[in-house]
This record gives structure tokens, sequence and C-alpha cells, in this order.
């Protein structure tokens, strides 16, 4: 299957590309149920010198996992974390590009498990991330408007 890019929007903070604050990240659909980005975090999001922050790291881990459940981008499943468990194994550093990967898991009518890794150049596996997720209620899919929020598949 060749990469199937999902959608970004304006201003979530991790695939926002109008966020000036944001990550900014580009995810793409590499074979069903099974997602990819990389990203090389800046100075700015550092905790200890030379370290991405924690609580940027649990952020990319949450986004990255629910995305793996998204689909197809013209019935994208919207899913919230209920749930998480972050397993800091190794210090991720700022500077380097990290490979980061979403996997879909077990799946029912309103959850869905998820699983992220977020990994060295070397093949090292970071951090990583397992997730309860539950679907967006239906009366705020109803109520949002994706294309006022920039919602779509933007150009490389």
């Amino acid at each position: 299957m060749t990469k199937l890019k999902q959608p970004n929007s304006k201003m979530c903070f991790v695939c926002g590309l109008e966020n000036p604050l944001g990550l900014k990240l580009h995810i793409y659909q590499t074979e069903p149920g099974v997602i990819e980005t990389t990203y090389t975090a800046p100075d700015h999001f550092q905790g200890y010198p030379g370290v991405l922050h924690g609580g940027i790291v649990a952020t990319i881990l949450d986004e990255i996992s629910g995305r793996a459940h998204m689909g197809d981008p013209s019935e994208p499943r919207f899913m919230y974390t209920g749930k998480m468990e972050v397993k800091y194994r190794k210090n991720v550093p700022i500077g380097v590009p990290l490979r980061i990967v979403g996997k879909a898991g077990n799946s029912r009518k309103r959850t869905a498990e998820g699983w992220a890794g977020i990994y060295h150049p070397d093949g090292t596996l970071l951090a990583e991330a397992t997730t309860l997720l539950i679907n967006l209620p239906q009366e705020s899919l109803d109520s949002a408007n994706l294309e006022e929020l920039g919602w779509k598949v933007y150009p490389d």
C-alpha cells in the first residue's frame, strides 16, 4: 500500500498547520490500522538539556495512538482518550529525527484500544503508550464544522 496522508487541521496542537506553537505533524497511514510520522523536536520543547519534555512525549503518543483508528479520511472516526499508560523507556532526544508509529488495537462499537511508539533513528524504542479510546459523542460531531476547523488533507 502506498502511504495515505491523513488530514491536518488549522489549530490542533499536534497537527494544526496554523498553530504557531504546535508540532505540525504530517501523519500517514502506511497500512490499514498503522500510521507513521516523523518529528524533530526543537530546543524549546526540552525538559532536561537535550531531552524532550515528557508531557510533549505523552502528547505525541496520545495523538498517534488515536489516529491509528481514524481510517478513511472521508469518513474519519474521531475519538478521545479515556485512559493512557505511558512507558518512558529511554530519554527522547531533541534535534534528532524521530520515527513515530501508531497501531490500532481491538475495536468495539464505542471504544477501541491503541498503541503508539517513538523510535530513535537507530531503531531503539524510546517511549510507548497504550490507550483506551472512546468515540466522540455524535452530538459533538453533528455540531462540528470540519471545514471551519481546516480539517482536510493538505499537500506536502
